[in-house]
């Protein structure tokens, strides 16, 4: 931005008329954080009683807003008028438009990957995916395990086909960790490694699906693997839960007036509400799978992430008739693109599950799976874990005070126990056909997936967390707000 200082028009006025127009640009939305007074002083090499009275300006014509700790912020106001015309408010008349810029560093940036996904400088935020933050990961150990890796296996001449089970040593690796760490009593043989959680969950669809079997879902459930059972032939019914977790007698209920073949649970934080089974319905739950033998699906994919205390033993560590298919991933640790997970069940199950992977991949990737072997037996992912899930911890609260603060009209929130997302339920008025075109206008991703199996699904939102920090986070709630707003004016005119 170019201060003309000999101008007859105040720096002051300059300076607020060049914010005024990179709003009217779009370059800062209704909710954008505006640089701090003394950042921008410094960066424009003025006092900053300046920037100050610029500011105030801008607050007193309705175009800024301030609160008390948390900075400066393009007002929510800004949304209302341009998508409702209301421009006799002269609270919202412009002050004037010129061509100053401001800084580029000041101008909220691309994402922390360097990637835009849309034609103005700002930050596309996705509110809707349970992604760990790639930025925490040790990139240097990884990179030293994967030198390793690729030397240890070139010189040997061991980059061919391998067990369609995994790396021996991952596997052993893996081992160790559910022994040792959570209660586990499994031997090699019942060790498959996976390209993730959901290729682990397909593969025990596959196995256990046909056009005569019966799947049950939680009422609240993981749309992926509804779809995948749905995919490979299997009948879907659904059964209630609450804040304790699923409903034993009616889960009981369902099983004696049909022939249950599985059930799909995620006890360590259901999915989507993060609410935590307790001891007794995975004792109970085992139970009944040995009753009227089903098997139970236990995706505890995420587990090593959870922020709750004391987390109950899994179920699969309870199992000693083969009742369960335990699926794991070491892609929630990490990042998505390492994609590792594991599927624990009877030998037989696992010779069946690498049967598959043999005509569908042949195998995974031998270096990486090395790769985070050798992260796994020196400890580093242990402390990656513990050092991320303190962080996650420390996000997981400022959301709730930024929900409680910000979104309180909009929506209740469900008391979330674990996992990396908080479920909330929507006020009648916010209308789920709309939400994600008008999150889309604040440059914010929203899924909005449909989590109930029925056509009169209660609509409620899943937001998530852990990949973003505090500030993104921030700007990511207020965007959400002024949708939340917009619909609210719409709602109240029509």
């Amino acid at each position: 931005m170019e201060i003309v200082r000999g101008s007859s028009t105040p720096i002051h006025i300059q300076i607020a008329e060049t914010i005024v127009d990179e709003i009217q640009l779009g370059r800062f939305l209704p909710g954008s954080v505006l640089p701090g007074t003394r950042e921008l002083a410094n960066k424009l090499q003025l006092n900053r009683k300046t920037v100050v009275q610029a500011y105030d300006e801008l607050i007193s014509k309705g175009w800024l807003t301030t609160e008390s700790k948390r900075g400066t912020f393009v007002s929510s106001r800004v949304l209302m008028v341009s998508q409702t015309s209301k421009v006799s408010n002269p609270l919202f008349m412009p002050i004037s438009v010129n061509k100053h810029r401001l800084p580029a560093s000041l101008i909220p940036n691309e994402n922390p990957n360097g990637s835009l996904h849309q034609k103005r400088d700002v930050q596309l935020l996705n509110l809707s995916d349970d992604l760990p933050d790639a930025r925490l990961i040790p990139f240097p150990l990884f990179s030293r395990a994967m030198r390793h890796a690729t030397t240890a296996l070139s010189r040997n001449n061991k980059l061919h086909y391998s067990d369609p089970k995994g790396s021996a040593i991952l596997r052993k690796a893996v081992l160790n960790m559910l022994n040792m760490e959570r209660g586990f009593h499994t031997d090699l043989e019942q060790i498959c490694i996976v390209r993730g959680s959901q290729m682990g969950l397909f593969l025990a669809a596959r196995l256990l699906a046909d056009s005569d079997s019966y799947f049950v879902l939680e009422q609240l459930h993981n749309p992926l693997a509804r779809e995948t059972f749905k995919n490979c032939g299997a009948k879907l019914l659904t059964v209630s839960h609450n804040q304790h977790g699923i409903n034993i007698d009616a889960l009981e209920k369902l099983c004696i007036n049909h022939p249950v073949k599985a059930i799909y649970v995620t006890p360590h934080h259901q999915m989507p509400t993060g609410v935590v089974m307790p001891i007794e319905n995975r004792k109970a739950l085992l139970k009944l799978a040995e009753r009227y033998q089903f098997t139970i699906i236990e995706d505890d994919s995420g587990c090593e992430l959870t922020d709750s205390k004391n987390m109950p033993a899994s179920i699969a560590s309870m199992d000693s008739n083969g009742h369960v298919i335990y699926i794991g991933s070491l892609s929630k640790v990490l990042a998505p693109g390492f994609r590792v997970g594991y599927v624990v069940a009877s030998s037989s199950i696992i010779s069946q599950c690498a049967s598959d992977i043999t005509m569908m991949d042949r195998q995974g990737n031998t270096m990486i799976e090395n790769a985070i072997a050798e992260l796994l037996h020196t400890g580093e992912i242990k402390r990656h874990i513990n050092k991320t899930a303190k962080i996650y911890s420390d996000r997981k609260a400022h959301l709730m005070d930024l929900i409680y603060s910000e979104l309180g009209d909009f929506c209740t929130v469900m008391p979330s126990n674990s996992g990396l997302g908080i479920w909330l339920d929507l006020a009648t008025y916010i209308c789920p056909d709309l939400l994600i075109k008008d999150a889309e206008k604040q440059k914010i991703i929203l899924h909005c997936a449909n989590y109930y199996s029925e056509n009169s699904a209660i609509f409620g939102l899943r937001l998530c967390f852990s990949h973003l920090n505090k500030d993104e986070m921030t700007a990511a709630i207020l965007r959400l707000k002024n949708v939340f707003l917009f619909q609210s004016d719409m709602a109240m005119s029509a």
